[in-house]
């Protein structure tokens, strides 16, 4: 991987990551999100396929489809496109930026030269379930699953401990 910031290291969270090779200011570009421009049906089908794929290989993750817009999602399911091995966390260190139809990874505060980049995914709440999260952060709340769905996971935690 050519970036002066980043570099593909084992991961903690899961399998392989990315982290920094020198300190990164914060609101920092330090990568773009590439792959192929596909459409949201054809994004779907791919999406599906490697579910399955995963399911026969007993493992987890690696659907690397990102949206682009509301007609159009990426494909980042290619070696040349190292972003797709940033890894969620529940307490991220980067955001995500669209802008003229390009992906951005941008951080969020300073990150430190050896911390692993992440951010939140933002997966929505009808399929919590099928996501565990394994960040390990403080404020892990058990799925990757988008930061304003937090409050009602909570809710639904509460309700089913009471039952």
């Amino acid at each position: 991987m050519k970036n002066k910031f980043l570099e593909i290291r084992n991961s903690e969270i899961h399998n392989k990551g990315i982290f920094a090779k020198r300190n990164i200011p914060r609101g920092k570009r330090i990568i773009e999100y590439v792959g192929e421009k596909i459409t949201k049906e054809e994004a779907e089908k791919r999406a599906e396929e490697q579910l399955e794929k995963n399911k026969k290989n007993k493992e987890t993750g690696s659907v690397y489809i990102f949206e682009l817009n509301n007609k159009w999602d990426i494909d980042g399911n290619f070696p040349w496109n190292p972003a797709r091995l940033i890894n969620h966390s529940c307490n991220p260190n980067c955001d995500i930026e669209i802008k003229k139809n390009h992906i951005w990874i941008i951080s969020l505060r300073k990150i430190k030269k050896g911390e692993e980049i992440s951010y939140n995914y933002g997966y929505d709440f009808d399929s919590y379930k099928e996501h565990p999260c394994k960040c390990g952060s403080e404020n892990c709340v058990g799925y990757i699953l988008a930061r304003e769905q937090w409050k009602r996971l909570r809710k639904l935690k509460k309700d089913i401990k009471k039952k």
